[in-house]
């Protein structure tokens, strides 16, 4: 059974959470109109329903190709994928070091990693592309 959830502000961009005795803490940031939170190891982005919907070709829309990147500005730390290397849903393919707390990246879903776009001590911006998966 579930209970009421709440939500308390510790610090500018940090949230503590709790519901039914257990506490997690949730990272935010971005603007109104596009926030992005991290919580449990998983990056999720929220984007102002305004923006203009994207076209890709027919060949985009039968693999699509998703890209994973910095949540926040960010130094990267490790880089773990690679092009050609299979990842799992879940699986971290990117560290990266915001606030004095590493930030793992993680692969949304299954698939082929075909790009990465950052190396080990880089400093990225919040919404910089850091790797492509198929």
């Amino acid at each position: 059974m579930t209970g009421e959830a709440r939500l308390t502000s510790a610090a500018p961009g940090t949230f503590v959470v709790e519901v039914d005795g257990t506490r997690q803490i949730v990272y935010v940031a971005g603007t109104a109109e596009d926030q992005w939170a991290f919580w449990n190891g998983r990056i999720f982005r929220s984007e102002s329903p305004s923006a203009p919907p994207t076209s890709r070709s027919a060949a985009a829309r039968a693999v699509p190709a998703q890209q994973l990147s910095s949540p926040m500005p960010a130094t990267v730390v490790r880089v773990l994928g690679r092009p050609g290397l299979r990842v799992a849903k879940g699986d971290p393919v990117v560290i990266l070091e915001a606030m004095k707390m590493e930030l793992p990246v993680r692969s949304p879903s299954e698939g082929t990693i075909t790009a990465v776009h950052c190396h080990e001590g880089e400093l990225v911006q919040a919404d910089q592309l850091l790797v492509e998966l198929e």
